[in-house]
C-alpha cells in the first residue's frame, strides 16, 4: 500500500511512465514540495481540492500532473474536446503555466491551448474545439462560451481555479459565477488559493460539495520561506531613487526584482535609468504595456543571470522567476499580504533569496509592526547617506534638456502621490506627511508639479 508519508521523489508516487519521464527531467521537480506531497494522492483519488499554500510552494505541479494522469487513464482523445481546464488571474501566469504543462507533459499527446486576451478571437476559435487542456483567463474563456460557434465544455472531467483570491480581487467574480454555472456538475475541482477569504470558501461550495482542505501553513513558524532573508531600510523621500541606484550599482551580477507602485513610475524610472548607463541590463514590466511586450520582458528576464527589472504588482503574483537573487521593494506594500507575494518571488523551491523593503520615517512604526503580526521575521539596517550614488542630479540635467523625461517624472510623481492618498491603509499611509518639493526634486524637476485632488 502507498504512504505519501514515505514518498520523497515523485518516482515514489503511483504516476504514469510519461508522466514521471516529464518531472525527472526538470531537476527542479525531482523532489516533490510540502503543498505536492499532500495533495497529489488524494487529487489523483478524483477528490476536490481546496489548497492553500505559499508562493513558491510549487502548486503548479500539484495541479498539472492530476490534469495529465486522469486524462491518460481515461484515454482521451481529440475527439473527447475539452477535458481539462485551467483557470488563472493573468495572461503572464497562464502563459507561465503552459510552459509548465508543455514541458511536464511532452511525452503525453495531449493537446493544450493558450486562451487569454491580446490575441484574435478567430484564431482561438479554429484550435479551442478540439483542444484537451485549455489554460485560460475568466474572461477570455467566457467570450468563447458566448461567441464561439461549438465551443463545448461538457465533456470537462477536471477544473482548475489557480490564484482563486486574486481572480475575485480583480473583480473575475460575476465572470466566473457565469463559467461554473455552465460546467458539468460531476467533475473534479482543484482551487488553489494564497488566502483562505471568506469570498474564496464562497466560491468553493458553489462549485464543491465535499473537499480536501489542504495547506503548507500549518507547520510553519513564518508566513514567508525560511530560507528568505529580510530586511528593512529607512530613507527619506528625497534620498529614494539615490538608494535604489546605489543599490543596482553595487550588486552588478545579481538578478534584482524591483517593485514601484505605479506604472507611470516604472516608466519613468526605466527611462532615467537607461539614460544614465544605456550598458545596465534593465528591464521594466506594467500593466500599460501591450501583451506580447510584456511577455517578451518576462521571457528575457528569465533567461538572463544578471538583470534588474523594474515592475508594478503585475509580478508580485503568480509569476515564476527563476533564480531571482534579491526583490527590492522601493515603495511601502498596500498590505502584509502584497508585501509577501512581492518577496515570494525568491527563495523560491527551497532556493535562498533576499529581500529589501525601503520606508519612509513616517511608514516605519506600523508597517513593520504589522508585519511582524503576521509572522514576517524582519531586521532594520541602517544606510549611510554619505555613501550614496547621487543619480539625482543627473536627473535634473536630463530632465532640464529632455522635454519626454520630464514628462516621464511629471507623471511618476503625481502618480506616486494618488496611490498614497487613495490607500486605504491610513495607519500606514499619509500623503500629507509627503515633502512634496523634495520629492519633485529628486526625480530631477525643478518645478513641483500641481496634484489637483489633494492640494496642500
Amino acid at each position: 500500500k502507498f504512504d505519501p508519508r514515505e514518498a520523497n521523489k515523485f518516482r515514489d508516487f503511483p504516476l504514469t511512465e510519461k508522466t514521471q519521464k516529464g518531472c525527472l527531467e526538470l531537476c527542479k521537480y525531482k523532489v516533490p514540495t510540502v503543498i505536492q506531497s499532500k495533495s497529489l494522492i488524494p487529487s489523483l483519488k478524483g477528490e476536490d481540492i481546496l489548497g492553500a499554500a505559499k508562493t513558491g510552494s510549487g502548486k503548479t505541479l500539484a495541479f498539472i500532473i492530476p490534469i495529465l494522469e486522469k486524462l491518460f487513464k481515461l484515454k482521451w482523445s481529440s475527439i473527447d474536446g475539452v477535458g481539462a481546464l485551467v483557470l488563472t488571474p493573468t495572461r503572464e501566469l497562464a502563459y507561465q503555466i503552459f510552459e509548465v504543462l508543455r514541458k511536464v507533459g511532452k511525452y503525453h499527446d495531449f493537446s493544450a491551448g493558450l486562451v487569454i486576451g491580446g490575441k484574435e478571437m478567430n484564431k482561438e476559435s479554429e484550435f479551442i474545439n478540439n483542444t484537451n487542456i485549455i489554460i485560460s483567463t475568466p474572461g477570455r474563456l467566457l467570450h468563447h462560451m458566448d461567441q464561439t460557434p461549438g465551443f463545448s465544455v461538457d465533456n470537462l472531467q477536471i477544473l482548475v481555479l489557480d490564484e482563486a483570491d486574486r481572480m475575485l480581487d480583480m473583480g473575475f467574480q460575476q465572470d466566473l459565477n457565469c463559467i461554473l454555472q455552465n460546467l458539468p456538475a460531476h467533475k473534479q475541482t482543484l482551487l488553489y488559493s494564497a488566502t483562505q477569504t471568506r469570498s474564496v470558501k464562497d466560491l468553493a461550495r458553489l462549485n464543491m460539495t465535499n473537499w480536501v482542505l489542504l495547506s503548507d501553513f500549518e507547520l510553519a513558524n513564518h508566513s514567508t520561506p525560511d530560507q528568505l532573508t529580510q530586511r528593512y531600510v529607512v530613507c527619506d523621500i528625497a534620498e529614494k531613487l539615490n538608494f535604489l541606484w546605489s543599490f543596482i550599482r553595487t550588486h552588478p551580477s545579481k538578478k534584482i526584482l524591483v517593485f514601484l507602485s505605479t506604472c507611470k513610475q516604472v516608466r519613468f524610472v526605466f527611462e532615467l535609468f537607461s539614460r544614465v548607463d544605456p550598458e545596465l541590463p534593465v528591464l521594466c514590466l506594467h500593466g500599460s504595456m501591450p501583451q506580447m511586450k510584456r511577455l517578451s520582458v518576462y521571457q528575457t528576464f528569465i533567461s538572463k543571470s544578471s538583470v534588474v527589472l523594474l515592475s508594478t504588482d503585475l509580478a508580485s503574483r503568480g509569476l515564476d522567476f527563476p533564480s531571482v537573487d534579491w526583490v527590492v521593494q522601493c515603495d511601502c506594500p498596500e498590505d502584509v499580504s502584497t508585501y509577501i507575494h512581492r518577496v515570494g518571488r525568491t527563495a523560491r523551491y527551497e532556493k535562498d533569496g533576499r529581500a529589501l523593503l525601503m520606508l519612509l520615517p513616517s511608514e516605519e512604526n506600523e508597517m513593520v509592526k504589522q508585519l511582524k503580526d503576521n509572522k514576517v521575521p524582519i531586521e532594520k539596517i541602517n544606510a549611510n547617506p554619505n555613501k550614496l550614488t547621487r543619480i539625482t542630479r543627473n536627473a535634473e540635467s536630463l530632465c532640464a534638456s529632455d522635454v519626454t523625461l520630464k514628462q516621464f517624472a511629471q507623471r511618476a510623481f503625481v502618480s506616486y502621490l494618488k496611490s498614497v492618498g487613495m490607500n486605504k491603509n491610513k495607519d500606514i499611509f499619509s500623503v500629507k506627511l509627503i515633502d512634496y518639493e523634495s520629492f519633485a526634486g529628486s526625480l530631477g524637476l525643478s518645478k513641483t508639479p500641481r496634484v489637483r485632488f489633494i492640494d496642500k
